[in-house]
């Protein structure tokens, strides 16, 4: 079966700790702590496949134990792994954050081997599984930033997704200057809160819309910015900047509301959905995850 969409970058097991109490630096509370398949790429193929896409996943995932979990367990999702890149001398990558009620407390990305691996877990858009540079892949890729800085320079300039629609999310603020290369790509769709929009466009905006307007005026093509729970901007070059706001919701978790909102964007946009239409769409999705009401 054809994939609908391609998802490249970080799978990985996810270990969220979770207290309904506020932290600060040096609490010890009592709380939850999951072990779940997450990364970006990865969350956003779960939300996919809820919403009824066939999504397949672009990575490494190690030859160890944890590996051969994480692969039954996107197989389980129906999830298409078959082109997943499996090393032999690479660890499967994990994910270690803690959440309070104040929101996200502390993240460690231990994604080495998602860095180490480089273009390998490509090579299904060249040999002519997936694409080649001949015949590039023509439909939806979502992109995320635990890439190396060098491999998304690299797919910037790349022939085998000049005619890909590309959807691009970083991992994390820490990472965000990483899609510089990308910002300008003639069919990339940038996905950001207002903190990575400010470390694209290099500016101190205040709002999701103006910082949407300063990375339009950085050569972007389609943006989508995300304040939290403050209005959200969607900007088209020659189209200006439109806002949404965020349904309010009790949040009980971060991690993955961002990857949730982008895939939400992408099906809706997908299915012909009006700019205003997507973008609350996508609000409405992501309010919903952080709420806790569907899960991982």
């Amino acid at each position: 079966m054809t994939p609908d969409i391609l998802c490249i970058g970080s799978i990985l097991w996810d270990i969220i700790g979770r207290s309904p109490t506020s932290m600060r630096l040096g609490s010890d509370v009592p709380g939850r702590i999951t072990r779940l398949p997450g990364g970006v790429a990865m969350n956003i193929a779960m939300t996919l496949r809820r919403f009824g896409l066939n999504p397949a996943i672009l990575t490494t995932i190690g030859r160890d134990p944890e590996g051969d979990e994480l692969i039954a367990a996107c197989d389980r999702m129906g999830l298409v792994t078959a082109h997943v890149y499996r090393s032999d001398d690479l660890p499967t990558d994990r994910y270690m954050a803690v959440e309070g009620a104040n929101g996200l407390i502390a993240a460690i990305a231990d994604a080495h081997s998602l860095e180490a691996a480089g273009d390998k877990i490509l090579r299904p858009l060249a040999d002519g599984t997936l694409g080649s540079a001949d015949h590039p892949w023509t439909g939806l890729i979502a992109l995320d930033g635990n890439l190396t800085e060098g491999l998304l320079s690299d797919i910037a300039a790349s022939s085998l997704f000049v005619a890909a629609d590309l959807r691009v999310a970083p991992a994390s603020p820490g990472k965000a200057k990483r899609l510089l290369p990308l910002i300008a790509h003639p069919t990339a769709t940038l996905y950001v809160n207002l903190e990575e929009a400010n470390i694209l466009a290099r500016s101190e905006h205040s709002t999701a819309a103006t910082a949407a307007e300063a990375l339009l005026a950085r050569g972007a093509g389609h943006v989508l910015v995300t304040d939290g729970g403050k209005l959200a901007a969607e900007g088209r070059r020659g189209a200006g900047v439109i806002e949404g706001q965020p349904p309010h919701v009790l949040v009980t978790r971060v991690t993955g509301a961002g990857d949730t909102f982008m895939a939400a964007h992408l099906v809706a946009e997908r299915r012909g959905a009006s700019r205003q239409e997507a973008l609350d769409e996508a609000l409405r999705a992501a309010a919903t995850y952080v709420s806790g009401e569907i899960g991982t």
